[in-house]
C-alpha cells in the first residue's frame, strides 16, 4: 500500500527553517524568532499540492554546540533525515556558504537521501552571486529563496512534488475503488485503540496493555462486520511534544499520519478519564486536513461518574467545535458498550462520503442557498455563482463556476458548506469548496452570445 511521502527540511540554526516551513504549509505551527536554536523538536505538518500531498517536517539546525539540549535536536534531526523520502537542505544568502554547510552536505550524501538545495534571505542581495556561492556545495541546481516574503515558495514547492518518490502517489482516486472500508484508529497513548480494535475483531489481535506506548508500528488486519468488510488499521499514540521521545516513538508518530491518508474513515479514540485535551483537537485536526471522514469515541466511560461525564462533552463542544459535523460515541472498549452505536457511526459517515451528488440537484441546492442568502458584495458587485459540481472524494470536493467568486468572504463560504452538509446528510465529512470563473456549459450556445450580435432564433 502506497504510502504519503515525508519531507523534511535541514540546515543550521537561524536559516529560516521554520520560516518555510510555516510558508509551506501555510500556517504558524512553528516558532519563529530572529535567534538561533529556536526550534529543538520536530514540527510536522501536511502540505496540499494540485497534484500531490506531503508531510513536511520542520527540525533544529544541526550545529557543532555542546548543549545538551542543542545534542538532542542534531540527533533529533538525524532521525528525522532517515524517516525521510526528500530532504531540503536550507542555508543563508546572507551569511554565506560556513564550514558546518559543508558538513551537513558532506551527510546528506552519506544518507543517500535525494537533497533539494535552497537558499533563503536573498531579498536585497545580488540573487545571482547568493547562487553562485551557494552553488560550492555540489548538490545541484540551487532555488533561491525570500520565505518570509514567500517569494521562491511555488517554484520550490513545485520542484519538490516533481521529485517525490513514484510510488507515493496519493491514493485519493485509489481509495473509492477498495473494496474494504479503510478505519484507522488515532489518539493519544494508552487511550483505548488497541482494545477497540480487539473488540472489532473479537480476537486479541493487537497487543494492549496499560502500559503507554505498548503499540508501535500500525497493526492492521480485516475483518467482516453485518456483511461490511472493514480493513482495520491502529496506529501507536501520538504525543503532544512530537519530538520529545525516544527516536522509535517519533517514527510511530510519522507512520500514524501517514495511516490517516490512507483511511476511508478515521476513528478518533479519547480518553473520558483524562477529558478532551488539546492534542485530541490537533488529532481532529488532521483528519480533517486529510479530508478523511471522521467519528469521535469518547473511551473509558464506564469508569467516569454522572459529573465527569458532563465535563467531558462540554470539552468536546468546545475544543472540538470545529469537527462538530463529526458524530461523537461513547464506549468502552475494554467491555464492549457502545460498540453498536460506533460501528452505525462509522459505516454512515462512509456512506456520505461515497454519495453520489448530482450536478442538477448541488446546481438546485446552491440557488435556493442564494435565494435565502445572497453572497456579500464584492467591490459593489455581486458575485455570481452559477452551478456546481462534485469535484471528488477524500477529500468531499464541491466546485462552484460562477464570475467574481476570488473576493468571496470566508463566512459566505462556510454557510454554503452547512447548506450542503444539511441537505446531503454529509455527517462526519470534511467538504471544501472550489470556485471557478468561467461560462456554464451547460446553459447553451445562446448564453455566451456576444453583446450585439444578432440572435440565430427566426423571426415569425
Amino acid at each position: 500500500m502506497p504510502t504519503v511521502p515525508v519531507v523534511v527540511i535541514v540546515g543550521r540554526p537561524n536559516v529560516g527553517k521554520s520560516t518555510l516551513f510555516n510558508a509551506l504549509t501555510r500556517t504558524r505551527d512553528a516558532l519563529v524568532a530572529d535567534m538561533p536554536g529556536v526550534t529543538r523538536d520536530r514540527i510536522y505538518g501536511r502540505v496540499e499540492d494540485e497534484s500531490r500531498n506531503f508531510i513536511l517536517v520542520d527540525t533544529g539546525g544541526l550545529d557543532d554546540a555542546d548543549d545538551e539540549i542543542m545534542v538532542a535536536a542534531r540527533h533529533q534531526t538525524r532521525q528525522a533525515i532517515e524517516e525521510a523520502d526528500l530532504v531540503v537542505l536550507l542555508t543563508d544568502a546572507r551569511a554565506g556558504i560556513l564550514p558546518a554547510d559543508h558538513d551537513i552536505a558532506a551527510l546528506l550524501r552519506v544518507t543517500g537521501k535525494p537533497v533539494i538545495h535552497a537558499v533563503n534571505k536573498t531579498d536585497g542581495l545580488d540573487t545571482d552571486m547568493a547562487l553562485a556561492e551557494a552553488s560550492e556545495l555540489g548538490l545541484g541546481q540551487v532555488w533561491a529563496l525570500a520565505a518570509s516574503h514567500r517569494r521562491g515558495i511555488q517554484a520550490l514547492q513545485k520542484e519538490i512534488v516533481s521529485r517525490l518518490p513514484a510510488q507515493a502517489v496519493s491514493r485519493a482516486a485509489g481509495l473509492e475503488e477498495d473494496d474494504e472500508l479503510c478505519l484507522t484508529f488515532i489518539g493519544r497513548p494508552n487511550a483505548g485503540k488497541s482494545t477497540l480494535m480487539n473488540r472489532f475483531l473479537g480476537e486479541q489481535r493487537a497487543l494492549a496493555t496499560p502500559v503507554a506506548g505498548t503499540t508501535r508500528d500500525p497493526v492492521r488486519a480485516s475483518v467482516e462486520r453485518d456483511d461490511v468488510r472493514y480493513r482495520l488499521v491502529d496506529t501507536a499514540g501520538v504525543r503532544r511534544r512530537l519530538g520529545s521521545h525516544r527516536g522509535i516513538e517519533r517514527l510511530s508518530s510519522i507512520k500514524a499520519l501517514q495511516a490517516i491518508e490512507q483511511a476511508h474513515v478515521v476513528c478518533l479514540v479519547c480518553d473520558a478519564l483524562e477529558g478532551i485535551t488539546e492534542q485530541d483537537a490537533r488529532l481532529a485536526g488532521h483528519v480533517i486536513e486529510a479530508g478523511r471522514g471522521l467519528v469521535i469515541a469518547v473511551n473509558k466511560w464506564d469508569a467516569v461518574d454522572d459529573e465527569g461525564r458532563k465535563a467531558v462533552l462540554t470539552q468536546a463542544a468546545e475544543r472540538l467545535e470545529f469537527a462538530r459535523f463529526a458524530p461523537l460515541a461513547v464506549i468502552s472498549a475494554l467491555h464492549g458498550s457502545g460498540l453498536g452505536e460506533l460501528t452505525d457511526a462509522v459505516e454512515h459517515v462512509f456512506e456520505a462520503a461515497t454519495r453520489e451528488m448530482s450536478t442538477g440537484a448541488l446546481t438546485r441546492v446552491l440557488r435556493d442557498a442564494i435565494q435565502a442568502h445572497p453572497p456579500p458584495m464584492v467591490q459593489r458587485r455581486m458575485p455570481r455563482l452559477r452551478y456546481a459540481h462534485m469535484g471528488g472524494r477524500f477529500p468531499t470536493l464541491i466546485v462552484i463556476h460562477g464570475s467574481r467568486t476570488a473576493g468571496i468572504a470566508d463566512q459566505y463560504k462556510r454557510y454554503l458548506v452547512n447548506v450542503i452538509r444539511k441537505h446531503f446528510e454529509l455527517t462526519g465529512i470534511p467538504v471544501r469548496l472550489a470556485f471557478r470563473e468561467g461560462d456554464n456549459p451547460y446553459a447553451g450556445r445562446r448564453s455566451r452570445r456576444r453583446p450585439g450580435q444578432p440572435s440565430s432564433r427566426k423571426k415569425r
